[in-house]
């Protein structure tokens, strides 16, 4: 694997390519190398673009096996990539040896070396959506931390909303990394692994933990 950049760079240089006036092809080539250098076991990126013909092509690669393996989910109507575009916006596959819910292609993709992978639904724009395909070819587990930075960093939603707007949930974020790093004197990413770790067993997204601990401050610093 490559070697991985702190979170709090990566979350920043993502932040910056979506809100810089650049066109979105230089917007995506800038996430997919961030997210392949700066996430634990993932070894190559890559987004593909859903057009409203049906179509489904790769917009921005890390390398030729982000190619191979998107093509093939294409060709072959399955996978987790179009999972997560067109039904569950996350799709984690662990081992993927072992796992049955898309046959053809895991049996091809192994075949190639990919050991797990994960999926997020992108919303480029009002109009269209996309996936993020994550792929491991060094580790069979994508850890529970690596799927919340991804859902950080895109600003995954559920709800339909942009990209851009998406990512304005970070500063909820920020606010509340501040107030752990303060509080128990961690630095930067020991407070988002602080944060990851609440919202992990308390099935509750990354958001929605930063915008109850900054409600509670407000609310405790207010007279009376």
């Amino acid at each position: 694997m490559t070697e991985r950049e702190p979170i709090s760079d990566a979350i920043a240089r993502i932040s910056r390519a979506i809100n810089a006036p650049n066109d979105l092809q230089s917007q995506l080539d800038v996430i997919v190398q961030v997210a392949r250098n700066s996430m634990p076991e993932i070894d190559h990126a890559g987004v593909s673009v859903a057009h409203r013909d049906g179509t489904v092509e790769t917009k921005a690669a890390t390398s030729e096996l982000v190619q191979e393996l998107d093509q093939l989910q294409y060709s072959l109507g399955e996978g987790p990539c179009l999972h997560a575009i067109e039904s569950d916006p996350v799709v984690v596959v662990q081992d993927a040896r072992s796992d049955s819910r898309w046959p053809r292609f895991m049996n091809a993709a192994v075949e190639r070396g990919l050991r797990s992978q994960l999926g997020l639904r992108l919303y480029l724009d009002e109009h269209s959506r996309g996936g993020l395909n994550l792929y491991s070819t060094s580790s069979d587990i994508i850890d529970p931390e690596t799927e919340s930075l991804a859902e950080l960093a895109m600003g995954r939603v559920r709800t339909g909303e942009n990209l851009g707007a998406a990512l304005a949930s970070r500063t909820t974020i920020g606010m509340a990394l501040g107030m752990v790093m303060e509080r128990y004197g961690m630095d930067r990413d020991r407070a988002f692994a602080y944060l990851t770790r609440i919202a992990s067993s308390s099935e509750t997204k990354l958001r929605e933990v930063a915008e109850h601990l900054v409600a509670e401050a407000e609310r405790s610093s207010r007279p009376g």
